[in-house]
């Protein structure tokens, strides 16, 4: 009974058979496969059973986080844990069994350390006040209402693809707050905008999202490949964004005045950044190494770099310290008093450990699953069922309500064998997918907390609607570009 309420649920979240009954695609889905390893035939087993049901109370308790009080990486840790322990009991290979959890350890070890890296930049960048810089410049130039609502929803697209959706989110969020303090209707509609341009412009970026790291990493999609979803992305964000410009009130808010300095190396640390991307797309191309080969190299740059600004320091306070006092400079000379050295393994520690570890419980609750069978049971049920293109719809649709790290995680498990433009668009699908709902994105939870107040479910509930729109919209032009101007092979 158990095993089908799991392909019923999984049905109704990735849409009916009969509702792909007008398909547009002109091939179908070959095979699926599992690639790797054999998986256990245990769905019809009490094992399997209780299997999905830790996983789905784990998840259960990862959605009622806020209102818990208790950090998501804890019950998936555990939920991961069992779930291995009930695939040893009912195994009878333990060498399988070892292989089977050391390739999903792999996976996982790999986007670790290639997330640990990117957040280390993120967390450097921040401590040398690069975001805060830019923040109190746009602050400070009195921009009407409309020009707020398109500047940040803009830099929130361009800004997001190298620096990721939840930190651009953030970024965008704090400066709105700050000018449009006390107009709650135009700070919700902007940090809807945040949201959807977030998710949109780290959809054609590995380095914009989780999902699409992933996909590059698992090499369904090559680094300059996924720049075909721009136009899809601009499409995505655009189209709800004309709309609700003609909601947005006229006028402007009052001008704030706040200067920040950006600290010493912090454009060198920006630069050093742009080289570790260099370093690793340079080595995945042409080296056939592995992403996160270019990445901790780049931690390697950051931290010659720290090393020299340590080494450097008391020079560099004495000549500041010396043109303060000439020009009496009080605040200045605090300020200079209270400098610490740049320490890199402080901003290590800065790292998002707690989404780092949810991450690990994730991508072992769903090998886990993997391995007993049940995503093979999906996967079929999908790519064969319903076809690739209704398939990935349905895909991005289920990230609005369950995060897509476990979405995307499971179909790279599944590996369906379909082309290149469906790869494209899963990982368009699953990147704005969570627009949809408030709680589908990470940078949708993290305003939440920053615009407490303002911006919450119900506030953004209310414009789904046009953001569906836009998701629609985008996957339409995508299918168009592959299937009518041949940009890509979409139906090869």
């Amino acid at each position: 009974m158990l095993r089908i309420l799991f392909i019923l649920v999984a049905a109704l979240l990735f849409f009916t058979p009969a509702f792909a009954g007008g398909s547009v695609e002109s091939i179908s889905v070959e095979a699926i496969s599992i690639e790797a390893m054999d998986h256990l035939n245990a769905t019809d087993t009490f094992v399997g059973y209780l299997a999905v049901f830790i996983f789905a109370i784990a998840y259960l308790i990862v959605v009622g986080e806020e209102k818990l009080q208790l950090r998501k990486s804890k019950p998936v840790l555990i939920a991961a844990g069992l779930i291995w322990v009930l695939v040893g009991v009912v195994s009878t290979d333990p060498v399988a069994t070892n292989a089977a959890f050391s390739r999903n350890f792999l996976d996982f070890s790999e986007l670790m350390l290639f997330l640990l890296v990117a957040m280390t930049y993120i967390s450097a960048m921040e401590e040398r006040r690069v975001f805060e810089s830019l923040r109190a410049w746009m602050v400070q130039k009195g921009f009407s209402y409309k020009s707020l609502f398109w500047i940040t929803g803009v830099l929130a697209f361009l800004i997001s693809p190298i620096a990721d959706n939840l930190t651009t989110a953030l970024l965008m969020c704090a400066v709105v707050l700050k000018v449009a303090e006390g107009q709650k209707r135009f700070i919700a509609m902007c940090c809807i905008n945040i949201v959807v341009a977030a998710n949109a412009g780290g959809a054609f970026s590995p380095f914009g999202d989780i999902t699409t790291l992933m996909v590059w990493q698992a090499g369904k999609v090559q680094f300059f490949e996924f720049f075909d979803l721009f136009l899809p992305s601009i499409v995505n964000f655009v189209v709800p964004a004309l709309i609700m410009t003609l909601f947005i009130p006229k006028g402007k808010p009052s001008s704030v005045t706040e200067s920040v300095e950006m600290k010493r190396g912090a454009k060198r640390i920006m630069g050093f950044f742009l080289l570790t991307i260099i370093t690793a797309v340079c080595g995945h191309q042409f080296l056939g190494l592995p992403p996160v080969f270019g990445m901790m190299v780049g931690l390697g740059y950051l931290q010659f770099f720290g090393y020299f600004l340590r080494m450097s320091l008391p020079s560099s306070l004495a000549k500041k310290r010396t043109i303060a006092e000439q020009k009496a400079d009080q605040e200045k000379l605090r300020y200079l008093g209270s400098v610490v050295p740049f320490d890199i393994f402080k901003k290590v520690a800065r790292a998002e450990w707690d989404t780092l570890l949810f991450f690990y419980g994730v991508v072992m609750c769903v090998g886990g699953l993997g391995y007993l069978g049940y995503l093979q049971l999906v996967s079929v049920m999908l790519f064969d069922g319903v076809g690739a293109t209704w398939a990935a719809f349905g895909i991005g649709v289920i990230s609005a309500v369950v995060d897509n790290i476990p979405v995307m995680f499971a179909v790279l498990e599944m590996n369906p064998v379909i082309s290149h433009g469906h790869w494209l668009l899963v990982t368009l699908a699953a990147g704005v997918g969570g627009s949809l709902l408030s709680v589908g994105s990470a940078a949708g939870v993290a305003l939440m907390g920053a615009a407490r107040g303002h911006y919450t479910f119900m506030s953004h509930l209310r414009w789904t609607p046009v953001i569906l729109l836009g998701y629609i919209a985008s996957i339409l032009v995508h299918l168009w570009l592959g299937g009518i101007l041949g940009v890509f092979d979409v139906y090869g």
